[in-house]
């Protein structure tokens, strides 16, 4: 291995550390207001869809660039998933040398899959790609929520057996960059006079991309980890510009019709994702959503349970998706939402949660107060707490909490010693004076 291919192996491995660093920084707030997962492909495109031009499609286009020129950069280097497959991979590499070798397939199925669900994204719901993205997986583990520790074990289990097999046969993100990379500029390519086809390149790869008979690197599903660089010893490997003349594109007829059917089941699941999105969960009573969030229906198809808001709430009263409740909500049994926080509209890189300003959030309608006068033993402590200072009252009488000014933090359910106050579900957030 060379000095510039050395230089490339280390560069990918220090990205990768510092990205999974920024992620782990992140849901303990202390990065933000750096918006690291802003730069996360499947949040980027939610975020995109939903809020229109802005940051979020300019990334989008720089990925896009990025992976043309050179290849799968991101799923080597910025997937906070994609690091957690390779220090398994590290741990496991003692497995591995008593397997014998066999080159990995390449399926279909990641297309198949890919095609459905940003089928339904486009439909307008994400509910279904945001339990395979490798983001909010990784977000619903480090946050110990249980369907991400459940994915990570079963992920765990996959890559003991098949390495990275997720990055090039399931994952959607992977599916999108693959097809671009296809056609990248930059390749690895394998040199037929140096090769002494010794296998340590195709044992290396984590993706099962070489073909060391052939001598074939399947630039479709390399992540660019530039691993068999690092193992061929005989200088067989290099990383850039194609040498020969470029093969002119052509489709064949399988290609086309396979083509052909994953746009229309693309078509279909964008159909399904028309009519899903319509359907709201109004079997769930007393949903109570963060600030920006809007109404249930909305919300419920855009966020993509990352729980980087639950991470990054300081009263810790937004809960994570359960299966009640099957998105991120507030609950008001412990604690109360802080007047002068918004730090969920701030960290939120869907747009599920709309960046609210302090003042827009603290104008904000989520819920309403409403006083219990069976209960309540007009102590007055619900008056001196409000942070708005709009509850009314009168020596001897009930507290009288204003519906158009409440905005529903909760504050003063929260001192209430009797219990007397409820704070019940809007239909959806308004903006108040």
């Amino acid at each position: 291995m060379n000095k510039n291919q050395k230089f490339l192996l280390i560069m990918r491995k220090l990205v990768a550390v510092f990205v999974v660093l920024l992620c782990v920084f992140a849901f303990f707030y202390k990065i933000y207001p750096l918006p690291i997962f802003n730069f996360q492909f499947v949040a980027a495109l939610q975020s995109s869809l939903v809020l229109g031009f802005g940051s979020s499609i300019v990334f989008l286009v720089l990925v896009a660039v990025l992976t043309f020129l050179f290849g799968r950069v991101y799923c080597g280097a910025l997937c906070p998933l994609g690091l957690y497959q390779e220090l398994l991979m590290i741990l496991f590499k003692p497995f591995y040398k008593k397997r014998k070798f066999k080159t990995q397939e390449h399926y279909i199925l990641a297309y198949v899959l890919a095609a459905i669900l940003y089928g339904f994204l486009f439909g307008g719901t994400v509910v279904f790609l945001r339990m395979f993205d490798p983001y909010s997986v990784a977000g619903n583990a480090l946050s110990g929520a249980a369907f991400g520790l459940v994915f990570f074990l079963v992920l765990t289990v996959l890559v003991f057996f098949k390495k990275r097999f997720f990055c090039t046969n399931i994952c959607p993100v992977g599916a999108v960059l693959g097809l671009i990379s296809r056609f990248s500029l930059f390749k690895i390519r394998i040199d037929t006079d140096k090769c002494k086809m010794c296998t340590l390149c195709a044992r290396s790869c984590p993706c099962g991309s070489i073909d060391f008979r052939n001598h074939n690197v399947n630039n479709e599903t390399c992540i660019k980890c530039f691993e068999c660089l690092a193992h061929c010893n005989h200088g067989a490997l290099c990383y850039g510009l194609p040498k020969a003349k470029k093969v002119k594109f052509s489709v064949g007829r399988r290609e086309f019709i396979k083509a052909g059917l994953l746009f229309a089941l693309f078509g279909a699941a964008c159909k399904g994702g028309i009519e899903f999105s319509k359907k709201t969960y109004s079997k769930i009573k007393n949903v109570i959503l963060p600030a920006g969030a809007g109404c249930v229906e909305d919300f419920s198809n855009r966020c993509l349970n990352c729980n980087l808001c639950v991470k990054n709430c300081p009263m810790k009263v937004l809960e994570p998706a359960s299966f009640d409740i099957p998105y991120v909500h507030i609950n008001y049994k412990n604690n109360f939402c802080k007047y002068n926080c918004h730090r969920c509209c701030q960290v939120c890189p869907s747009g599920a949660i709309e960046h609210l300003t302090l003042v827009e959030k603290q104008k904000t309608k989520i819920a309403t107060a409403v006083v219990n006068e069976d209960v309540c033993i007009k102590c007055g402590l619900c008056v001196l707490e409000c942070p708005r200072q709009i509850i009314i009252k009168e020596n001897g009488l009930f507290p009288i909490i204003p519906y158009d000014e409440c905005i529903g933090c909760g504050s003063c359910a929260s001192v209430c010693p009797a219990k007397a106050i409820n704070i019940e579900q809007v239909q959806k957030q308004i903006t108040i004076s």
